[in-house]
């Protein structure tokens, strides 16, 4: 089953993730919310449009704006509303 973690936490796990652009985007429902605190950062995707991100924080330890969703995606990325893909050092594998 996918799965990302961080600092040896499991963050997200789930069979229903989908992939876009090598990246892989976890279901909203599959995430471990206690370890994700909203970020003020935003970037935009000429095709999947605004990006918002969230801080992880696990054990004390701060990985800023680690993880991104798209809460208003475009119609072309519909499918990955609300979902959340991870990097900076965030292992996904599975």
């Amino acid at each position: 089953m996918p799965r990302a973690t961080w600092e040896g936490v499991v963050l997200a796990e789930s069979e229903n993730c989908v992939t876009v652009e090598g990246n892989r985007y976890f279901p909203p429902d599959s995430i471990q919310r206690h370890y994700f605190h909203p970020s003020d950062i935003h970037t935009v995707c000429p095709w999947k449009g605004r990006a918002s991100y969230y801080h992880l924080v696990v054990d004390g330890k701060k990985n800023a704006n680690a993880a991104w969703f798209y809460p208003a995606p475009s119609q072309a990325a519909r499918n990955i509303k609300d979902h959340v893909a991870f990097w900076k050092g965030v292992q996904v594998e599975g």
